[in-house]
């Protein structure tokens, strides 16, 4: 049987970026049109905010029914017509007739309570887990490497400072290169569930490589494999995490991402201090070989767990698998109303995304430069993107047990201090995501690039005490524990937040590829470059160098970044296409209401800057 996409009636006409689509609906949901036939003309853009805008009721059943048709659903019509209507108008249930189930879970989905909120299917709340396991995994590949290093090094004679860099950096470069362009692919053809099987079984095989590895560079090439997977996993498990869950906890869940990776980051320092006396004659080097072994454990867990795990209900939907992505829905839903509901929705979201992305690559890559919306968004994502690594903070995960170890600890002490940088890492993560959706992305960064500044500065100067005693000790260890409670609520959770929500529909996967590369590829840069940057410019010029980032991430976050917090995406579209120069202009008129609250977006007041009046409406 052939899939063919249904899709609605359309007509040419002008949209805001000069696509060539505009469509003519019947309107019953607009209460502002004035014609005799009440229609009402909505662009594709408009129709971004609200799907089924221009459409009745009427115009909806008789979708569905072509749909059933296509689809041969005919044995599931009644459900999937009562989840269409409910999609259509989810304020008049009455109309459903819903039996005392389906009114105890509507009942169940309107209520504000936290613990109604969190009523789920133990299901949804294993995808969950799933999605916070592989979060683990991820972290964990990033850190067990921190006191390996101490080993290694010594053990193949690694010496030169950019060979340390490049080492540690492999899975990095191979991200960069290679791990965040295969996604798309994976996904297409292997589904969610599947890339995370395999990015994850890539993940086994490279750490026990790494922990069988015999010279420097098989070191490398085995850390260098290890990154296929990151590219992989971090863009595919939070989408899979909100294809998943009900829109009632969709940021929640997408969320947890950073709070989890930064879980799996302590265990790669708990990993080597629990290895770290591991001696066995005969076998050199089995503490370090063991470090890095261990982070195939997590993933050996989450390749089990995916044969257990629905697939995505719109993956499928997209492949033409209608009635398996209701099945998957029936299991992720409390009643199978929701679950049709949801199936209908979902496909008219997917129609919009048909008629609005670009039909390839290149075309989506071009207009995400060519359009001025779409690059403006594209340059605030890279900022927090480069900025997530340019702020210093895997400096510190790659390197803290060597930088504790020149302070005057000594090994094993170095890598308990370096724990507890994960462990810090991981509580204060939890803040950032309870308030990143009430106090906005830019108050986060506002308030913590200064402060990571300060940190980095006071850590570098530390250095200049003298190594007797216990004082730089003491010093050192408190500076880079403060900097990890500033970054952790800010620039951790805010750069992959930002950029999932500042692109466009019809751009949106190519932007956030484009933004994973950027993060990967500047991480990878960070770790190549750290040993022969404190080389040169020793360990206090070095801390300055990132302190100093800080300070430049604080004034172009003031000046030049917009707020997407709580902005509908019509709203987005009028936020990023203010040109940056007047954001910077209304953001030079703001500077002297620093400390009054004032570090949102308000678009009158920018548009009043663009036409030249000041703030108060004088020309």
């Amino acid at each position: 049987m052939v899939n063919q996409k249904p899709s609605f009636n359309s007509i040419k006409g002008a949209g805001p970026e000069g696509e060539t689509h505009r469509i003519d609906f019947k309107d019953e949901r607009s209460s502002g049109s004035t014609s005799p036939n009440n229609l009402h003309e909505a662009t594709l853009w408009e129709r971004q905010r609200d799907p089924y805008l221009g459409k009745s009721e009427r115009d909806i059943i008789v979708d569905l029914e072509g749909l059933i048709q296509q689809y041969d659903l005919h044995d599931l019509g009644e459900e999937l017509t009562r989840g269409a209507r409910y999609a259509y108008n989810r304020d008049d249930t009455d109309r459903l007739d819903p039996n005392e189930d389906e009114r105890h879970w509507i009942a169940k989905e309107k209520s504000p309570a936290f613990k109604d909120k969190w009523s789920q299917t133990k299901m949804m709340y294993y995808v969950a887990v799933l999605c916070g396991a592989a979060a683990i995994v991820q972290g964990m590949d990033q850190t067990a490497v921190n006191g390996a290093q101490l080993f290694y090094f010594e053990d193949f004679g690694i010496t030169n400072t950019w060979e340390q860099g490049l080492i540690n950096g492999a899975p990095y470069l191979c991200s960069v290169l290679i791990g965040c362009w295969t996604s798309p692919v994976l996904n297409k053809h292997f589904g969610r569930r599947g890339t995370i099987w395999i990015s994850c079984f890539v993940s086994v095989a490279s750490g026990a490589w790494q922990g069988a590895t015999f010279g420097k560079w098989q070191l490398f090439a085995s850390r260098f494999v290890g990154g296929f997977a990151i590219g992989a996993k971090s863009s595919t498990t939070p989408a899979y995490a909100a294809e998943c869950s009900p829109p009632r906890i969709r940021g929640a869940l997408g969320s947890q991402w950073q709070m989890w990776t930064a879980f799996g980051i302590m265990l790669g320092f708990i990993a080597s201090v629990a290895f770290y006396p591991v001696q066995v004659d005969g076998y050199p080097g089995l503490n370090w070989r063991l470090m890095l072994a261990s982070t195939s454990i997590p993933p050996i867990v989450v390749c089990c767990m995916t044969f257990f795990a629905p697939e995505s209900p719109r993956w499928l939907m997209s492949k033409g698998r209608y009635r398996q992505a209701f099945d998957s829905l029936c299991r992720l839903r409390q009643c199978r109303l929701h679950a049709a509901r949801d199936l209908y929705d979902i496909h008219v979201r997917l129609m919009l995304e048909y008629e609005l992305k670009p039909k390839t690559a290149w075309a989506r890559a071009t207009k995400l430069f060519s359009v001025p919306r779409n690059r403006r968004a594209a340059q605030s994502a890279f900022f927090v993107m480069f900025m997530q690594q340019f702020c210093g903070v895997n400096v510190i995960a790659y390197y803290s047990s060597q930088i504790f170890s020149d302070a005057g600890f000594g090994q094993q002490q170095a890598l308990l201090a370096s724990m507890g940088t994960g462990i810090i890492n991981w509580l204060f993560a939890i803040p950032g995501i309870l308030t990143i959706d009430t106090k906005g992305r830019r108050w986060l960064l506002l308030t913590t690039f200064p402060y990571m500044a300060a940190c980095l500065f006071f850590t570098g100067f530390s250095f200049f005490i003298p190594a007797e005693g216990t004082a730089r000790i003491g010093c050192v260890a408190t500076g880079i524990y403060l900097f990890m409670v500033g970054y952790s609520p800010g620039m951790g959770p805010v750069p992959f937040t930002y950029s999932a929500e500042s692109f466009p529909l019809a751009v949106r996967d190519t932007g956030m590829a484009f933004a994973t590369a950027t993060c990967w590829g500047f991480n990878f840069l960070l770790a190549l470059t750290w040993p022969p940057l404190q080389e040169a410019f020793t360990p206090q010029g070095a801390f300055c160098w990132y302190a100093a980032w800080n300070l430049f991430g604080f004034f172009f976050t003031w000046f030049c970044l917009p707020e997407t917090k709580a902005r509908p995406l019509e709203e987005l579209d009028a936020v990023f296409n203010i040109r940056t120069r007047d954001h910077l202009k209304y953001h030079l008129i703001k500077t002297p209401l620093i400390g009054k609250g004032h570090v949102g977006n308000d678009l009158v007041d920018v548009a009043a800057v663009i036409e030249g009046r000041d703030m108060n409406g004088h020309v």
